[in-house]
């Protein structure tokens, strides 16, 4: 089986909701060993027209050739990953060592060698910052160990669709960037600093700061002319992994400007992101100069196979 097909399974859910489909609703995910819960919220089966269309005010050409895109059902936390959600993982605080991941340097997070909060705290509702998609992705892996489901982060597809909610408009409240301030922290009202989670407004689905506040990690490798490649009326299309950077994150931060923060803006990472970290070699989980990224987890409807699983995190933590 080629490691394409595996990831395109694994990214899968379900066109068509089953009869069983009863079961695919709101809940709650406790992390075992720990007070730590957080809401995932079901995402129906569904087509969108990804990307922007030309006219769309603060467009940039990698957001097109719009494309009639179809995504399978899953679903997705309610909000960004909180320092409660990570520091389960990171401190591995009262979990059972029979269900942890093994302590070591590959599949553990490195001790941070500076106050990545960079003074803005770490209160349990603060989304969780400064993080590479592999210290994003491992948090992923840790979570199946303890529950037992699939976790990972959204394809560029999911995200733009769940942060779309149904809307065809540059942001899910419409075209107006003046009313954004009430949906997500950017430049103009975050007073430089990131915020509790679910402190604003959600979008129709109940998600609350697809924008701004964190930029937040996909899985898609990026590629300026992506949309070029993909088929229109494609199936949960996604750039596989390639080399380091750069990767995608969505949704523009607590220090972008508004126009970032559109459904259909792409940012591509970059290493100066971390230039600054002294470690040699430098660090894959943590990034000195990018403050400004988190991420959020799905779960696809279908479950894969333990040996699915496998071949998946093996794909994209090589």
């Amino acid at each position: 089986m080629k490691a394409h097909y595996i990831i395109t399974l694994l990214l899968a859910g379900a066109m068509f909701l089953p009869a069983a489909a009863q079961d695919f609703k709101a809940y709650e995910q406790a992390v075992p060993g720990t007070t730590v819960k957080f809401k995932m919220i079901p995402i129906k089966p569904g087509t969108f027209m990804m990307g922007s269309p030309a006219s769309e005010k603060g467009r940039d050409d990698d957001e097109g050739p719009q494309r009639k895109t179809s995504v399978s059902a899953f679903w997705m936390a309610e909000h960004e990953a909180t320092f409660a959600e990570w520091d389960a993982f990171f401190k591995n605080m009262d979990v059972p060592q029979t269900k942890a991941v093994p302590v070591d340097a590959v599949s553990r997070p490195t001790a941070q060698y500076i106050d990545l909060t960079w003074g803005m705290g770490r209160d349990a509702r603060q989304p969780t910052n400064s993080l590479s998609q592999t210290a994003a992705l491992m948090y992923c892996r840790w979570l199946y160990t303890q529950t037992g489901i699939f976790y990972r982060l959204p394809t560029e597809a999911e995200w733009e669709y769940a942060c779309r909610a149904g809307t065809t408009t540059a942001y899910p409240f419409g075209s107006d960037p003046r009313s954004l301030e009430a949906y997500g922290y950017f430049k103009d009202n975050s007073e430089g600093k990131f915020h509790k989670v679910q402190a604003l407004k959600p979008n129709a689905l109940g998600l609350y700061d697809m924008l701004g506040n964190v930029s937040e990690w996909t899985l898609d490798q990026y590629d300026p002319k992506a949309y070029d490649k993909f088929a229109d009326a494609a199936v949960d299309p996604t750039v596989p992994p390639g080399s380091k950077y750069p990767r995608v994150t969505r949704g523009g931060s607590y220090l972008d400007e508004v126009k970032e923060g559109r459904c259909a803006n792409r940012i591509a990472s970059s290493a100066d992101w971390n230039k600054r970290d002294p470690q040699i070699p430098k660090s894959r989980w943590w990034l000195t100069d990018g403050v400004f990224t988190g991420f959020r987890v799905v779960r696809p409807l279908k479950q894969p196979t333990k040996e699915e699983i496998e071949k998946f995190y093996a794909a994209y933590l090589k």
